[in-house]
């Protein structure tokens, strides 16, 4: 025996039978093959999809959509008014355009009207000599206004009288009040219905087929005095859907008279108020 079979791993080569003897060692053996990377993935598309959807939002984001949807309603409400008022006066006569034209012209020169008397007022107070006598006077004269506008005295001047005949019992409450509110809105300054002295805190309310005032009841005809320009009260009433052709569609009658004289005289007591008291005092 030589010395290169006495090596230990030739002798145990030896020793041990063929088919226990290494795979690897025998020549032809198949080697087990490697896992092979799946194939079929998911694609970028279908990755940047997963990303995108469901969405994760910040709470910050979320109230920032919430204010973004309120504004865009908000401008979608206005402009959908916006249309229908567009619509109602595309659809007027020629002449009632110019009638609302001319009514939204008097209402502001009566407004600078008002302006410039204050502005007078004033300047009569900083350059008068006599300060406190001019502010008295000044006093009384707001004294007398106020009082014609809470109905604890009688007033006089031109207006309108305004006659509504119901022989139906048709016309309701809210109807003479869209009446008060428009002469109102006209400049009226002091109005009385049926003997009833109007102010600003005066209500109407239907009562038996009738109509009460401050809880005086009233009966058809109604009549309207009313001080005020009457170039400004009369067109009021008849401006397209307005009082007038309101109170015709239930089939009664209105007369407007223009006058030169007025006469309000139902006078009202004036009350003095339970909490509300001068901040002067």
């Amino acid at each position: 025996m030589s010395d290169h079979d006495e090596q230990p791993a030739n002798r145990l080569r030896r020793e041990l039978p063929d088919e226990v003897a290494p795979a690897q060692d025998a020549p032809g053996a198949d080697t087990p093959e490697e896992p092979k990377p799946e194939q079929g993935g998911p694609s970028g598309r279908e990755r940047l999809l997963k990303g995108l959807w469901p969405p994760r939002l910040t709470r910050a984001q979320l109230i920032v959509a919430l204010l973004l949807f309120g504004l865009g309603f908000g401008l979608a409400v206005q402009v959908a008014s916006n249309s229908e008022s567009d619509g109602a006066l595309r659809g007027a006569r020629q002449e009632d355009l110019v009638r609302i034209l001319d009514e939204l012209d008097d209402r502001t020169q009566r407004l600078e009207d008002e302006k410039q008397g204050l502005e007078k007022q004033r300047d009569e107070l900083e350059n008068s000599s006599d300060q406190a006598e001019e502010a008295r006077k000044q006093t009384l004269e707001k004294e007398r206004q106020l009082g014609i506008l809470a109905g604890t005295v009688a007033a006089q001047g031109p207006g309108i009288t305004v006659t509504v005949q119901d022989t139906k019992g048709a016309v309701e409450a809210d109807m003479l009040l869209d009446a008060i509110q428009e002469l109102r809105a006209a400049g009226a300054e002091a109005i009385q219905v049926n003997g009833v002295r109007v102010v600003a805190g005066t209500y109407l309310a239907d009562s038996d087929k009738s109509v009460s005032v401050d809880g005086n009841k009233i009966n058809a005809p109604y009549r309207f005095q009313v001080i005020g320009k009457p170039q400004d009260l009369e067109p009021a009433l008849n401006i397209p859907g307005g009082v007038v052709q309101t109170l015709e569609k239930e089939q009664a009658t209105v007369t407007v008279e223009r006058s030169s004289k007025i006469v309000v005289d139902a006078l009202r007591a004036a009350e003095r108020p339970d909490y509300a008291r001068s901040s002067s005092q």
